[in-house]
């Protein structure tokens, strides 16, 4: 069986057809689909959607760092609040973001340090979202390692210096359907890193795998960025299956 370890199966781009979405995810051999969170707005729907499928979907807790704005502080002794209410398996998604917009770069940062705490005091791993800030992030988790601390850097697209950065620091590496992209550079770096370090995700419906570039992502497709990262690896698919999984049940704690 797959896991995907990413994917926002329950924003309204799924509304439609969500459980057709799962029913394909299923049928593909993806039996676990973990729930990143976005802000206090989506935690009603992903809540719901992993109460309608139990064993399938596991919500996370956390505020998306495109999401923290001037009233970080309150959004977050909110979301505190939440996070005893509910078996979560992970504070995510939490991170910085430079790409869109820099003026909460601070906020950004101070956000994320306080969801590490959250996740540290509770024993359980981040789910991490970089963009535009790889050595930055890096450098901040640095600041914050531990043995209490660990998780996935998530769609990682960084180089390979960066990647053993990352692994030295205990961090698994999220890969998805970037990995099919040919000017990615991603194949690249994965074929030199130990598969015991890697996990598989979507990021539904976001960034898809080719040959669904360009259109709605979704968990369906793990099997796809399995295979492809068998290619780059030289590795037996099935070993990505096998090992993967087992990469994503030791840092979520599932069964």
């Amino acid at each position: 069986m797959y896991i995907d370890t990413h994917a926002h199966l329950y924003i309204d781009r799924f509304d439609e057809d969500r459980d057709e979405v799962i029913a394909r995810a299923l049928e593909a051999g993806v039996e676990k689909m973990l729930l990143p969170n976005i802000d206090l707005a989506t935690v009603p729907a992903m809540l719901h959607l992993a109460k309608a499928y139990p064993g399938h979907c596991y919500p996370m807790l956390g505020l998306h760092p495109t999401d923290v704005k001037a009233d970080y502080r309150e959004v977050l002794a909110e979301m505190k609040k939440l996070l005893d209410e509910e078996p979560y398996i992970a504070v995510g998604e939490i991170g910085i973001d430079l790409y869109w917009d820099k003026t909460y770069k601070y906020q950004q940062e101070q956000a994320f340090f306080e969801q590490i705490e959250w996740a540290k005091e509770r024993a359980l791993p981040i789910a991490v979202h970089i963009r535009e800030a790889m050595d930055y992030t890096l450098d901040l988790l640095a600041e914050v390692q531990g043995d209490d601390l660990r998780g996935v850097l998530h769609c990682f697209t960084g180089d390979y210096r960066q990647a053993v950065r990352a692994l030295d620091m205990g961090f698994y590496l999220g890969i998805g359907g970037v990995l099919t992209y040919k000017k990615s550079g991603l194949r690249e770096v994965c074929a030199r890193l130990p598969l015991e370090s890697l996990l598989l995700e979507t990021d539904a419906p976001f960034l898809p795998p080719v040959p669904y570039r360009g259109k709605r992502n979704e968990s369906a497709y793990i099997p796809i960025i399995a295979k492809a990262l068998a290619e780059a690896m030289q590795r037996d698919v099935a070993d990505i299956e096998e090992q993967t999984t087992r990469n994503a049940r030791a840092l979520f704690g599932l069964a």
